[in-house]
């Protein structure tokens, strides 16, 4: 569970560190290795709060985890949902921060984004800041634990359930699937277990919640002796040890909190359990066994089972299910390991109309194959060889490294461990993985669960006894009303000294950008490259533009399938052999395709670099054309279309398109296809795509890692030779500009519990030298998400939705405004007069405190711009995009600089167009299409009557 869509990786492989320590006095022992050494400090404070140091000067920046051992299963039957509560009511206000918290702080500082997550067995609240806010942080945290509950008041708590709610239904209720971890839960744990119920909890016993019953649980566990704080990055760990002191000493513990016993789960019988879904368009069936907690002796052998059942070629189930049977495209098996108990999870998502008892049959036949012919050492050592990649991918921001050193502490009781975890991994051999087979998996007893498209109840599993699924009903005015813009009155905490003062900025760092390298190769690709020596790892990109602007009109979708079918062996490797040539190095490779280009991407050890751009050479210059592999592309391309026409959010993207741009543009089209133009494609098709279209002189090479310049060169010396010179154009684009006047469009989703909203119009390209200063403009409308107007407004001020967002979307050939988010389906029309009114306002409302903020948030977040892999490619990619200097980053700052509250007003009198918007509800008309009429907007056109 998290406030918005986020990816964090809360489990990653392994660090070598080890250290000795003891209240107050804090002893560092550093175990190095021959590639890594990541050293950490920790102290407890006399309340007991655990505190972890680790310093990181490759950045100026810092950032700053807390971290409390609470999740869903240190609740109550009857009373969860409420560490997933305060995930998000922590944000909101406390005593010296006031309303809107840590968020408008975040906005300020150019934090990352204030965010948290919640699992079964933890909550978690971070960010990433420049260095000399750092204080600030701390002062921050400091509210969160020892004042902040009085600010939680009765309309807080109203406002806050509707906000969980909306997050309930975009991410359960109204998607695919949704209800199969429910359902699973339900039918593995015993009645009243911590895991049988869900991380968002029941919504009746949310809204049964009383506001002592709120504060009661605050109480118990949001205490610094169960609380982990870690800092990583770049400070003065002497300095931050005494704002440690200075802003915690003070806070009070609870009672010690006695640990939750582990318990092993054990099933008497297997379950079948069936459920017609809604959204559903193709049928899916997943297999549960219970198993053991996560950093139990099993669970790294389980851990690497999962990728020796199911990924590659090689798996036995990818073998038998997709290739030899070809019931589905894609076998996923996942080992969800949590504190007290874990579980194995094999789910099929099988093609359309396919009975799931054939896809049952066919893993009983797999898993017998797995017995009968084994596997190899070598298919043990290739798995870890990922597994070592992995690792140093997940350290290489410092809140990645902040993440594993809390995880560490609060489950292992030592950080430590993160040295330990590693050989735990690798010492796992072939009798360890047959011996959890056969103690978890095999002729044991599971929960099967059949998801099934609505009136396909024939396809579930044999003697499936219906699922029992709560959905809520959306009833209009059922909601409870509140004030949000009532000043929340309450009895402040005491303190030994005034709290309410905000720290002030400490010593700001200079910002300095990498040194980037350039070079262009014999064919005409341009190379660029970034140095980075902090860990053992390469990650590199090569652009091929164009992609699906190349499509055929009536063959869209071919340079999707192109692309897949690049990933599927070469002239001299079969597909599995491709695979597996890759594994052994540890390295990941992908081919892919958009809207305007063809990727590669890659990751892979230092050490292994050469091997691997040999291998991404093998791959693009050397193609299979695999007739197999072709046809079950198109059968898998066929089935993600399908399933996209049930995901409501899908649907939005699509449609919106269509709508942005005329039936005959490039752009109108789903990157995928149809499925009557998949079904024309044949394979000289992509033969002839391929000879036609992909281009060195329209190609770039993003490099960022621990390796030279002449390194890169060397390695790229035969692709140079064997990839010849082209030249090619990009496929001219008509120019759209903006409606006349606004319309309203809908797409019935019959019983949807939620709209989806598009809003918007063409706008300008992202080469367009406006481009940044427009989102620029947008920052405090919706591109600065919980500092945003649209987020205030339609979130924290009426509850309407869980996220909103604005921007101006752009590349070198087009550009659109767009917001987009997800409403109650009840406040569809209130919701959408809201934005409309808020566009036709904010250049008359955006104020001087706004001006300040945006340029605040603007100039502080360039200290995150240079940190991670990702951000220095894509530093990369905007230079080769659009002809930028390897300085751009601080030359926008003097963008920004100059900004002034007459250039926002200007900026959005150019590009804010009220009257010229594209409105698109994807929901349920039957109780909201007629309602639409009173936007006076003309009469909503629905597309799909």
């Amino acid at each position: 569970m998290k406030r918005n869509i986020l990816t964090v990786a809360l489990f990653a492989a392994f660090v070598s560190i080890m250290a000795c320590t003891t209240p107050e006095k804090t002893v560092t022992t550093p175990i190095a290795t021959n590639l890594v050494n990541i050293e950490y400090d920790k102290f407890v404070l006399d309340n007991g709060l655990e505190v972890i140091f680790h310093i990181d000067r490759s950045d100026p920046v810092v950032a700053v985890a807390l971290t409390s051992h609470v999740g869903s299963a240190r609740e109550l039957p009857g009373r969860t949902g409420f560490a997933h509560l305060f995930e998000h009511l922590l944000f909101l206000e406390s005593e010296n921060l006031g309303k809107g918290g840590l968020d408008k702080m975040s906005a300020r500082i150019g934090g990352s984004g204030a965010n948290g997550s919640t699992s079964r067995d933890r909550t978690n609240y971070f960010q990433t800041v420049p260095n000399d806010a750092l204080e600030k942080m701390i002062w921050a945290e400091a509210d969160k634990l020892g004042f902040f509950i009085n600010t939680v008041t009765e309309e807080v708590l109203v406002k806050e359930k509707q906000v969980v709610k909306n997050e309930k239904r975009q991410t359960y209720d109204n998607r695919p699937y949704g209800h199969t971890q429910y359902v699973i839960d339900k039918n593995l744990y015993p009645k009243g277990h911590p895991y049988s119920w869900q991380v968002i909890g029941s919504l009746d016993d949310l809204q049964s919640a009383t506001l002592q019953d709120v504060k009661d649980f605050y109480k118990k566990w949001y205490v610094p002796n169960n609380v982990t704080l870690v800092i990583s990055g770049d400070f003065n760990k002497e300095q931050a040890k005494e704002w440690v002191h200075y802003y915690f000493d003070e806070i009070k513990p609870s009672e010690k909190i006695a640990p939750l016993q582990k318990t092993r789960i054990s099933l008497q019988k297997t379950k079948k359990r069936y459920h017609e879904d809604n959204f559903a368009k193709l049928p899916e069936l997943t297999l549960t066994w219970p198993t053991a907690p996560q950093y139990h002796k099993d669970s790294y052998a389980l851990n690497i089972l999962t990728h020796l059942l199911t990924k590659g070629k090689k798996a036995p189930l990818n073998k038998k299910l997709i290739d030899d049977l070809k019931l589905t495209s894609k076998v996923n098996m996942t080992h969800y390991q949590s504190e007290l108990a874990g579980q194995m999870m094999l789910s099929v998502r099988a093609f359309e109309k396919t009975d799931l008892n054939d896809v049952n049959q066919a893993l009983t036949k797999a898993f017998d194959d797995f017995e009968d012919d084994g596997f190899s050492h070598d298919d043990l050592l290739m798995i870890q060889a990922k597994l070592e990649t992995d690792f140093y991918s997940n350290l290489s921001s410092v809140l990645g490294k902040g993440f594993q050193l809390a995880q560490y502490n609060i489950f292992t009781k030592d950080p430590g461990f993160i040295n330990r975890d590693i050989q735990h991994m690798l010492n796992v051999n072939k009798a360890d993985l047959w011996r959890v087979y056969d103690k978890y998996i095999k002729n044991k007893h599971y929960i099967a669960t059949s998801f099934v498209p609505k009136g396909q109840k024939s396809l579930a599993l044999k003697d499936s006894l219906q699922a029992k699924v709560i959905e809520e009903k959306i009833v209009k005015g059922a909601e409870q009303n509140f004030d949000a813009s009532k000043k929340s009155q309450y009895t402040k905490s005491p303190s030994s000294f005034d709290r309410t003062q905000e720290p002030q900025y400490g010593h700001p760092s200079s910002l300095t950008a990498p040194n980037v390298w350039q070079n262009r190769l014999i064919n005409g690709m341009h190379i660029f490259g970034i140095q980075n020596s902090e860990m053992p790892l390469i990650e590199f990109n090569i652009e091929m533009s164009g992609g699906a602007l190349f499509d055929s009109p009536d063959k869209t979708g071919t340079a999707n399938l192109l692309s897949k079918l690049l990933n599927k062996g070469t002239k001299n490797k079969t597909p599995k052999q491709l695979e597996e040539a890759i594994k052994k190095l540890g390295a990941e490779i992908k081919v892919y395709a958009t809207q305007e280009s063809i990727m590669v991407q890659a990751k892979t050890l230092s050490r292994n670099h050469q091997a691997t751009v040999n291998l991404v050479t093998e791959m693009l210059l050397q193609p299979r054309w695999d007739k197999d592999e072709f046809a079950l592309a198109k059968k898998e391309v066929i089935s993600q279309i399908k399933q996209q026409a049930t995901d409501p959010s899908q649907i939005a993207d699509i449609k919106m398109a269509q709508l942005i741009y005329p039936d005959n543009h490039k752009l109108a089209n789903n990157s995928l296809g149809t499925i009557k133009t998949i079904n024309k494609i044949s394979l000289n098709d992509l033969k002839t795509f391929y000879e036609s279209n992909l281009s060195p002189n329209l190609s770039s090479f993003h490099i960022v890692g621990d390796i030279k310049k002449s390194a890169v060169l060397k390695s790229l010396a035969p692709l140079a030779k064997t990839w010849p010179k082209k030249y090619l154009n990009l496929p001219k684009l008509e120019t759209v500009n903006p409606p006349e006047h606004s319309k309203v469009f809908f797409y019935d989703i019959p019983n949807a519990k939620q709209s989806q909203l598009r809003i918007g119009y063409p706008s300008i390209k992202g080469s367009d030298s406006q481009h940044y200063s427009a989102n620029i403009m947008n920052y405090k409308l919706g591109g600065g998400g919980f500092a945003s107007k649209l987020t205030q407004e339609l979130r924290e001020a009426k509850g309407y939705t869980y996220n909103i967002r604005s921007g101006f979307y752009g590349s070198p050939i087009t550009g659109k405004f767009i917001i987009s988010t997800g409403v109650r389906s009840n406040v569809t029309l209130e919701a959408i007069t809201l934005i409309k009114d808020m566009v036709k306002n904010y250049q008359t409302d955006f104020n001087q405190q706004d001006l300040t903020t945006t340029k605040s948030f603007y100039l502080k977040s360039n200290a995150r711009k240079f940190e991670t892999f990702n951000a220095k490619l894509s530093i990369l990619k905007h230079m080769s995009q659009y002809g930028l200097t390897q300085n751009y980053v601080l030359q926008q700052e003097e963008i920004v600089k100059d900004m002034t509250l007459e250039s926002i007003k200007m900026l959005a009198n150019d590009y804010l167009h009220p009257e010229k918007m594209i409105y698109l509800v994807v929901g349920d008309a039957k109780t909201q299409f007629e309602r639409l009429k009173e936007l006076g907007l003309g009469e909503p056109i629905l597309l799909n009557p």
